[in-house]
């Protein structure tokens, strides 16, 4: 394989979706490439092997779309050299172009929520984020004996990640005695989701589940379903997505929603991280920056210990051996050997929030096996 990059530089390629419904996911992951590179270049640069490096960043929008995705990589693997990859975002994405990085042995820091991203025959492949398949029991089983749901309805993408997603999620409200037979499909970029809330609602669906939409368009049906008179619970079973939940549904609408986070927003480091954040990028900061940002950084470790930047397997290697690394969102560990048979699988404690003022709020802490 060639080097990444020059003798000085290193250059870490982004693959995600900077703009339409699922950009505020992309942001995230792209401000923590920045912040990660902004550290160690103002330390002087990264020190592996007996040479520095000076980290550079080449970014592509995957606009969600596997072709998108596939040549983005190809563009960074070819040309851009890229030591690694952060991205892609989404499981049809991921799919496409995970033999390309298997294949020219790229590791890549993913999001998407298929099997594939932890899969044994794609070693290369980590995620920062749980899965739907990790945290979908626990939480909703916590959602079925605490809010007594019994009917629940559900839009999922048509695509892919969609059907992975309602799969996982119709099976853990099946398995915890709720009835989620009321599912239906619908084409990203569509913004009426009316007839299909109607025909859901014509079924008696006491609860509505938003696990799979981007954030945007969960915001969008938020709004709808309230405008249609909906009053059961909604919930968000996984996938960061409340500020922009509120900014497009708003408060009112938003009021009792029930959203899965990422970690706990009280940590200290969590407040340093988002403040940060909002003074470089304004807004709002997507809670899977900061899980980003501790993956990056645990590459960059592992390097330092492999002594090589282009030797991906030593790096691999490397990385299996890290333990307890303190991130912003508090301390890491890997899992997923009981789930898939492998242990690329990033974790720190998640929780269960109900909105209430327009934040949410901790009703519940959650493992890999129960929310309490």
């Amino acid at each position: 394989m060639a080097s990444a990059a020059s003798a000085d530089t290193m250059t870490v390629g982004l693959v995600g979706p900077l703009s339409g419904g699922a950009a505020a996911w992309g942001s995230a992951m792209k401000a923590a490439i920045e912040f990660a590179a902004e550290d160690i270049n103002a330390a002087g640069g990264l020190e592996v092997g007996g040479k520095t490096y000076t980290i550079d960043i080449a970014a592509y929008d995957s606009h969600y779309n596997p072709n998108d995705a596939l040549t983005a990589v190809n563009r960074l693997v070819f040309e851009d050299e890229a030591a690694f990859i952060v991205g892609p975002l989404g499981s049809a994405p991921l799919a496409a172009l995970v033999p390309t990085t298997t294949e020219n042995k790229k590791i890549t820091i993913t999001a998407g929520f298929t099997p594939v991203a932890a899969a044994p025959e794609y070693p290369y492949s980590f995620r920062a984020v749980l899965p739907t398949e990790v945290y979908a029991k626990p939480q909703i089983n916590w959602v079925v004996k605490s809010l007594g749901a019994e009917k629940i309805g559900s839009l999922f993408p048509n695509d892919e990640t969609g059907q992975a997603m309602s799969n996982d999620i119709s099976s853990a409200y099946e398995a915890a005695g709720a009835d989620a037979s009321a599912v239906e499909f619908y084409e990203r970029g569509r913004v009426d989701f009316v007839p299909l809330l109607t025909r859901l609602l014509a079924q008696g669906i006491d609860t509505f589940e938003l696990d799979g939409s981007p954030p945007q368009t969960a915001g969008l049906l938020v709004r709808q379903l309230r405008e249609l008179g909906f009053e059961g619970n909604i919930v968000r079973t996984g996938g960061d997505a409340t500020n922009d939940i509120l900014a497009v549904a708003g408060p009112d609408a938003s009021e009792g929603l029930y959203v899965h986070m990422e970690f706990d927003g009280g940590l200290d480091s969590v407040q340093d991280y988002q403040a940060r954040y909002i003074e470089a990028y304004g807004g709002t900061m997507n809670a899977f920056s900061p899980l980003f940002y501790s993956n990056i950084n645990m590459v960059f470790e592992a390097m330092k210990a492999a002594g090589t930047i282009s030797d991906a397997d030593a790096i691999v290697a490397e990385m299996a051996k890290i333990s307890g690394y303190e991130g912003p969102a508090g301390e890491v560990s890997w899992i997923g050997e009981d789930f898939w048979g492998t242990k690329r699988q990033q974790f720190v404690p998640y929780a269960i929030g109900k909105v209430t003022g327009g934040k949410p709020e901790v009703v519940a802490t959650c493992t890999v096996d129960a929310c309490e």
